[in-house]
């Protein structure tokens, strides 16, 4: 949060105004009010003032970065562009304001800076009751820039309301030729780089510009004297430096240059400070020791020198004169230094690492122990816990601190806090105002601070653009660019057309005439409407990777209308004396009142229509068009050979077609039905036809004088001899009991002789009594009699006694249905009472489930609520 980061969008055009804000706008076009040429003669004159101070800097330096910033801050004041960090609102030329002098020189409202100092010291004095501290730097106040988070004491708090530079109180704000918020004269601020002299541009927001005095200077080797500017009088005069080295032996062979020179990299031979060992080492790197110990004899005699690689003498042993026993309780004088000193007995008494004991053993050699073993009690660090524990070991509670921590809003939750809880260490994560990202500052208290992300807003090319706080960028618009559209035009007036200024989205469409050719010769006499190049990308605060990705496509241009000139044009008929003045692009065919007198298709009749479109053939004298009236008549024309089927087809030229309609004739015996195609069958002789109808098989008709049927070949007419009929008949005598095979036509000669004709005997009685009865036919007839007589007998005898054991079973199961019937009857008032019990056990039923299920669903809600208390008593009071 303490950075400043720039993020560039482009801007969005605002939705259509109002008329009366359309009458706004309109003053603000292309040709530009004089408010509008005021601030563009502001911009150039902005841009004449700081190239001077650019041309000399690179785009790197702090100086240019400084000036960029100058000059960001004067286009975003004259635009109107500046906004308050804190309450995002714009910044009007009439509103007191308050700047940052540290590093963001950021813009406030007089008001929303107070009431933001006043509430960083309210949050700092809350934190120093609950956390008293004792040293002094943290109990002094402060607050910070919303921005930059520069510290501020408490005694600067903004009173009263100053222009830039600091000299003006209440600066004027109805002057329309100074800048917003500035007094209109020399800043005369110290300067930064502290070199005597002051600011010399005018009242102006952020830093000041490099000191731009002409004075002598040096070079950073002093080789070179010449008159450069103040803030730019450090230069390198680009020889060799040739400074003395710290070896004081070479010369530095580098480029002229700021600061100490590096170190010495000459390459030679030399040796350790013992002497012992030669290795090539940079001259910077002379001085070394080599990993050999020294070895020396002292001068004892006895021992040698158990120093590293050294230079100089190796010193006296350190065994000689007064020394002591290990614990340094006892001394001795006058042992020899191979002679180790004893041991006094005592106790060690030497102070432990806890540095609270003493060692308890005897005086001994060597190192005393390293952990203090001594049980003692000790309390943990929250002071909860007392245990007792070896001195050497730290006690610490498993106690989790509840205590609050600076944010006030998370707990400690350290284990066994000693009270000072550190500061909370989780992100806040709350939404700054400007609604577009996260507070990414540790959890605190109070307001978070104003989002310090800057907004971008350029122009189409990108050369005139202007800086907002994130989150105003919605309402601003964007900078008028003075500099020509670098678009070009894809219409045949691309080189002719007067050149345009930067701008969003399409270019102005071309006003000179189109003079495109018609193929009839014609010249277009309208403004040109050819292509259109592809629009500058709309300007969008969050454009998403989908927007960016789509390239912008050139429209097309609209093809010429129709040629509007006027000339003469014949009937669609061709006929003469019948032309017409007509528009030259108008296609359209007319029609005279003339007949159109072409022969139709058929060859028989004329088209009787008036005037229509002709399709003209090679022949002059063959004139036909399918748009002719058709001709529906039927064809009257008599068809060869003749026939009374009359021709299927519409009036045709030629010959009709061969008839091929089917004519059914039945054969001679009306068994088989033939098909015949009407052409084939009329073209045959009567012979022919006669024998074409015949089905070849058996005649199938009845004699008239029996019952049998023809047994000659299908054939026309009557059947021959009806009554010489070979077919034998069974002739019966009038009992039926004797029978004898006759021929057909004996069986007719005797039904003739009895007077009778054939025709006219039933089927069933043809041959019957044909032959006399004879003594065996009565002593038949009486048998017969008799049984018809037993017969009779069982009737009566059935009908006498009806609930015998002989009745029949027809009667038998008809009693049977009677009694199924009478026992019914009665049953049915046992079944009505059945189904009304079965009815009122089922509504006992279902009343009986409904109340124990609703007993059911309380005792598990009352069970549910139990446990849901107990889980928040458990959370309520955690065990530790």
């Amino acid at each position: 949060m303490a950075g400043t980061a720039t993020t560039e969008f482009r801007w969005k055009p605002p939705p259509q105004p109002t008329p009366q804000q359309q009458t706004i706008s309109d003053s603000d076009s292309d040709s530009g009010s004089d408010s509008e040429n005021h601030q563009h003669r502001h911009n150039d004159l902005s841009n004449s003032i700081f190239k001077a101070y650019l041309d000399c800097h690179s785009s790197s330096s702090p100086s240019s970065i400084d000036l960029a910033k100058i000059q960001s801050f004067l286009a975003s004041s004259s635009s109107g562009a500046v906004s308050c960090l804190i309450c995002l609102e714009r910044i009007k030329r009439t509103d007191p304001t308050w700047s940052c002098t540290s590093s963001c020189f950021a813009v406030f409202h007089l008001f929303c800076i107070q009431s933001w100092a006043r509430q960083c010291l309210d949050l700092q004095a809350a934190r120093a009751v609950t956390r008293p501290s004792s040293s002094p730097t943290e109990t002094e106040a402060v607050w910070n820039c919303p921005k930059c988070r520069s510290s501020y004491q408490k005694s600067k708090i903004p009173r009263r309301y100053l222009c830039y530079c600091g000299k003006e109180e209440d600066p004027p704000a109805d002057n329309p030729w100074i800048l917003p918020h500035s007094c209109g004269e020399v800043c005369e601020r110290p300067l930064s780089s502290n070199c005597g002299h002051c600011c010399l541009l005018l009242c102006h927001p952020g830093p000041c510009a490099s000191c731009p005095k002409l004075v002598k200077a040096k070079c950073f080797c002093g080789g070179v004297e010449d008159v450069r500017r103040c803030g730019h009088k450090n230069f390198s005069c680009g020889d060799v430096c040739e400074r003395v080295l710290d070896c004081n032996v070479h010369q530095c062979r580098e480029i002229c240059h700021d600061g100490e020179c590096p170190p010495c990299r000459e390459r030679a031979v030399y040796r350790c400070c013992c002497g012992k060992v030669k290795e090539e080492k940079d001259c910077c790197e002379r001085v070394f020791r080599c990993e050999a110990s020294c070895e020396n004899m002292l001068n004892c005699g006895k021992h040698v020198c158990e120093r590293g690689c050294h230079s100089g003498e190796c010193g006296l042993c350190p065994y000689q004169g007064k020394r002591s026993c290990p614990c340094g309780k006892r001394f001795y004088q006058g042992l020899s230094c191979d002679v180790v000193a004893p041991l006094c007995g005592g106790t060690c008494d030497k102070v432990l690492g806890c540095g609270y004991h003493r060692c308890p053993e005897r005086c001994h050699r060597g190192s005393c122990l390293e952990t203090c073993r001594i049980v003692v009690t000790k309390s943990c660090r929250c002071g909860g816990t007392k245990k007792q524990v070896p001195c050497h070991q730290e006690l610490a509670c498993e106690r989790k601190c509840q205590r609050v921590r600076d944010c006030a809003r998370h707990a400690c939750r350290r284990r066994c806090c000693d009270g000072e809880c550190p500061p909370c260490s989780e992100i806040c994560g709350k939404r700054l105002r400007c609604r577009n990202h996260k507070c990414q500052s540790p959890c605190h208290q109070g307001p978070c601070a104003p989002c310090p992300i800057m907004v971008t807003i350029s122009c189409a090319c990108g050369e005139t653009h202007f800086e907002v706080p994130c989150g105003t960028e919605t309402n601003q618009k964007p900078p008028r660019c003075r500099k020509l559209c670098h678009i070009t035009q894809l219409c045949r007036h691309g080189q002719n057309q007067k050149p345009h200024k930067c701008h969003y989205g399409a270019c102005p469409p071309c006003r000179l005439l189109c003079d495109e050719e018609y193929p009839c010769g014609h010249k277009c006499k309208l403004r040109c409407h050819g292509p259109r190049p592809p629009p500058n990308r709309e300007f969008m605060i969050k454009p998403t990777k989908k927007m960016l990705n789509i390239q912008a496509e050139s429209t097309p241009g609209s093809p010429c209308p129709r040629c509007p000139e006027l000339v003469w044009r014949p009937c669609v008929g061709h006929h003469l004396a019948a032309e017409k003045m007509m528009v030259c692009s108008d296609k359209t065919q007319f029609a005279c009142d003339n007949l159109c007198g072409n022969p139709l298709p058929c060859g028989n009749h004329y088209c009787s229509f008036t005037c229509h479109p002709l399709e003209i053939k090679n022949s002059s004298l063959d004139k036909r068009s399918e748009t002719c009236e058709k001709c529906d008549l039927r064809c009257q024309k008599e068809r060869t050979p003749r026939c009374q089927h009359p021709c299927p087809r519409r009036c045709h030229p030629g010959d009709c077609p061969p008839c091929k309609t089917l004519v059914k004739r039945s054969c001679h015996c009306g068994t088989m039905v033939h098909a015949f195609e009407c052409i084939y069958y009329n073209t045959l002789s009567e012979k022919d036809q006669t024998k074409a109808r015949s089905c070849c098989g058996p005649c199938h008709r009845k004699l008239p004088n029996c019952t049998h049927l023809c047994p000659e070949i299908c054939h026309p007419g009557q059947c021959p001899l009806p009554e010489k009929c070979g077919k034998k008949v069974v002739a019966r005598c009038k009992c039926l009991t004797l029978k004898k095979e006759w021929l057909c036509q004996d069986v007719q000669a005797a039904h003739r002789a009895t007077g009778s004709d054939p025709k006219e005997v039933p089927k069933n009685q043809f041959g019957v009594g044909l032959l006399p009865c004879d003594s065996n036919c009565k002593s038949k007839l009486q048998m017969a009699e008799s049984v018809l007589q037993q017969r009779n007998v069982k009737v009566i005898e059935e009908k006498e006694e009806p609930s015998g054991k002989n009745a029949s079973k027809r009667r038998k199961k008809r009693e049977r249905g009677q009694d199924i019937k009478e026992t019914t009857r009665l049953q049915k008032l046992a079944v009505a009472t059945k189904r009304i019990l079965m009815v009122v056990m089922l509504m006992a039923m279902l009343a009986a489930v409904t109340y124990y299920g609703y007993k059911g669903i309380l005792w598990l809600s009352d069970w549910m609520n139990e446990l849901e208390e107990h889980r928040q008593k458990s959370r309520r009071y955690p065990r530790i």
